[in-house]
């Protein structure tokens, strides 16, 4: 038994047990992560033609402050955007770097028929393992990740 442990003692100090110590680097803490974008444009599915004042965001629209009916630019972060009047928008969430999980988009009518009809709530799920890292990676971060959609909605009938 006392052979065995100085044979284990002697393997320890050989592999640098003791040696552990590293000065030259300082400890971190973190939480891998990487922005995902999703930039696209929104399109009525019957005539093609772009929508313009959707909400568009990673979260759902009663989780956004809203005010008059429709979110707006000063009341919103990256996370949610609004669609100009070609349709278009970009979103950006910060978060774990998981490509392979597909990332809920939430698409909302708002302001009723104000912009040609009303198209309601949808969603999509945007497949982020396709897409190529951008951006510029450091230690935790692992840079920004993107992908380009067309979300075509549905005219609805409005609930009274």
């Amino acid at each position: 038994m006392k052979g065995t442990s100085r044979i284990l003692a002697g393997l320890l100090a050989l592999l640098g047990f003791a040696g552990c110590e590293n000065d030259r680097t300082p400890p971190e803490y973190g939480v891998p992560s990487a922005d995902f974008t999703v930039k696209g444009i929104v399109v009525n599915r019957a005539t093609g033609k772009p929508v313009k004042d959707i909400h568009v965001s990673y979260i759902k629209a009663e989780q956004v402050t809203v005010r008059a009916g429709a979110a707006t630019a000063d009341n919103r972060d990256s996370r949610s955007g609004i669609t100009g009047d070609d349709g278009s928008f970009s979103i950006t969430q910060n978060m774990f770097p998981d490509r392979e999980t597909p990332v809920p988009i939430y698409i909302q009518d708002l302001d009723g028929t104000a912009n040609g009809g009303f198209f309601g709530l949808d969603s999509l799920a945007a497949d982020f393992s396709e897409a190529v890292p951008g951006g510029r990676p450091d230690r935790w971060y692992e840079g920004e990740y993107t992908v380009t959609v067309t979300v075509a909605l549905n005219e609805k009938e409005m609930e009274e």
